[in-house]
């Protein structure tokens, strides 16, 4: 006889309630994902690195035009609250403390990689395409390179292009300001 797992799917009205209630508390490292509690992996040195580096370079460069938000939920629909190890967010006067910053809010993601590249590229970056996030880059800390991803669909996204050392790279949305690979890398 055939056992059926019944899994809950819960909802970010749902999530945030049981942070709030501290069912879920700052220790557990999760986020929601398509309904899903995920545990996130642990952050390794090289990882933690990269995110600081990512963060002084992209608020030298980009804060007097941008919020940049350092691992911070967004919110993506009714079902997913992932937390992007970097944001580039419009600007709001309340810096997001009414709600978090949703699809529309979102100018930029960056997620950093090690022992979560395909997790990243198969589950996270597909979710960010279907809500219409208009550009992610993906440091793959492994191979040593950036992918640009952008064109979201439903489909997922319709351009993508990989940086390595050497190279340069911008946002889309904020083109005039240019980083190069090795900026990211260290």
């Amino acid at each position: 006889m055939a056992v059926e797992i019944l899994r809950k799917k819960f909802t970010v009205g749902q999530y945030h309630q049981m942070v709030e209630s501290g069912i879920l508390t700052n220790r557990d490292r999760v986020e929601l994902l398509q309904g899903d509690i995920i545990e996130m992996s642990p952050v390794g040195r090289q990882h933690a690195a990269c995110v600081d580096r990512l963060n002084k370079v992209l608020v030298l460069g980009l804060s007097a035009r941008v919020m940049v938000r350092v691992q911070s939920p967004i919110r993506l629909g009714h079902r997913s609250a992932p937390q992007p190890d970097v944001a580039l967010l419009r600007r709001r006067p309340d810096f997001y403390a009414t709600a978090h910053p949703q699809a529309d809010d979102v100018l930029a993601l960056v997620e950093v990689a090690d022992t979560t590249v395909e997790f990243d590229r198969t589950v996270k970056v597909p979710l960010y395409a279907q809500d219409g996030i208009a550009e992610v880059w993906m440091v793959d800390l492994k191979a040593g390179a950036v992918e640009v991803y952008r064109e979201p669909s439903g489909d997922g996204y319709q351009q993508v292009q990989t940086f390595r050392r050497g190279d340069g790279l911008e946002f889309q949305a904020l083109a005039d300001a240019q980083f190069t690979v090795d900026q990211i890398l260290g």
